[in-house]
């Protein structure tokens, strides 16, 4: 049951998923980050100061209004909408970067592909289809 569970822990596709989910993860601060101190605080300017992360709406009427989001949600039930504005902006970010990344990839595989086409398999295969076409 060792050797299997080793075979199977060593395995290209486990080690090349556990890679992913250690940079995915790295990813997702870096994109955060980016959010949170350059996009959101540039929107903010443009827009006059706005501060979207502390923007919410009070459930109870124990929430003081004017407060920080953290503050006001120890304070009781509140919705922050502002904060999904956040995560949906650095969501949006983060699938725009790697729809990105994903089509340069692909497009260098293209190349690849085609780089790797032997001229002289082309013309053989050529002579192979004019010969069975001649047949028929």
């Amino acid at each position: 049951m060792l050797e299997e569970f080793k075979k199977f822990a060593l395995r290209g596709n486990v080690v090349d998923l556990a890679v992913g989910v250690v940079i995915g993860a790295a990813f997702g601060a870096i994109v955060t980050s980016l959010v949170q101190d350059v996009i959101m605080p540039t929107v903010g300017a443009i827009t006059g100061g706005l501060d979207f992360s502390n923007y919410y709406l009070p459930l109870s009427s124990k929430v003081q209004t004017g407060l920080a989001y953290a503050e006001a949600k120890k304070q009781g039930a509140v919705i922050g909408y502002g904060q999904f504005i956040t995560v949906a902006l650095n969501f949006l970010i983060v699938a725009f970067v790697l729809f990105v990344v994903i089509r340069a990839m692909n497009q260098l595989q293209r190349r690849e592909e085609v780089k790797k086409e032997d001229p002289a398999e082309v013309k053989l295969l050529a002579e192979i289809r004019d010969l069975l076409a001649v047949r028929r």
